[in-house]
């Protein structure tokens, strides 16, 4: 199963590509953790950022995956809900792909077409750490169910 992170934002800075690869890594080949970026709208969609970049991730999302939101408005989710989650997902079997925005969020039409969302938490987080965070707690949720010492919760 695959587990998919498509973030608005290339070029990140060293420290976060290297978080990033270092939980991708550790997750197991059954459960590959997969990070595609989309560029920021810039100056040609000055006016209509979010929707440019909505259109950019949805064009890169397949249709008959499960669509998950990073938005901060919603309900968080313990390391126990995430692991439960992902329990449900590789029983589902199908692709999960992570929705996070831009510096202005995610568009209404990305979260129109999520079936679920989920929240780090009220504080705001560079976007660019999102991923990094993700990637982490999707680590720590296999850690979990696999029963291995990473977590100790």
């Amino acid at each position: 199963m695959d587990l998919v992170v498509a973030a608005v934002g290339t070029r990140m800075p060293d420290w976060i590509a290297d978080g990033w690869q270092e939980y991708a890594r550790r997750m197991p080949p059954h459960l590959k953790l997969e990070l595609i970026e989309v560029p920021v709208a810039g100056k040609a969609g000055a006016g209509r950022e979010s929707t440019v970049e909505a259109e950019r991730l949805l064009a890169r999302a397949p249709e008959d995956a499960c669509r998950v939101a990073l938005e901060i408005g919603a309900r968080p989710w313990s390391t126990e809900k995430l692991s439960s989650r992902l329990e449900h997902w590789q029983l589902e079997g199908r692709a999960v792909w992570f929705f996070i925005g831009g510096a202005r969020g995610l568009d209404r039409s990305v979260l129109d077409t999520c079936h679920e969302r989920w929240s780090l938490g009220p504080a705001t987080l560079p976007h660019m750490l999102v991923r990094v965070v993700v990637a982490e707690q999707l680590y720590r949720a296999w850690t979990v169910l696999s029963g291995h010492p990473y977590h100790r919760g």
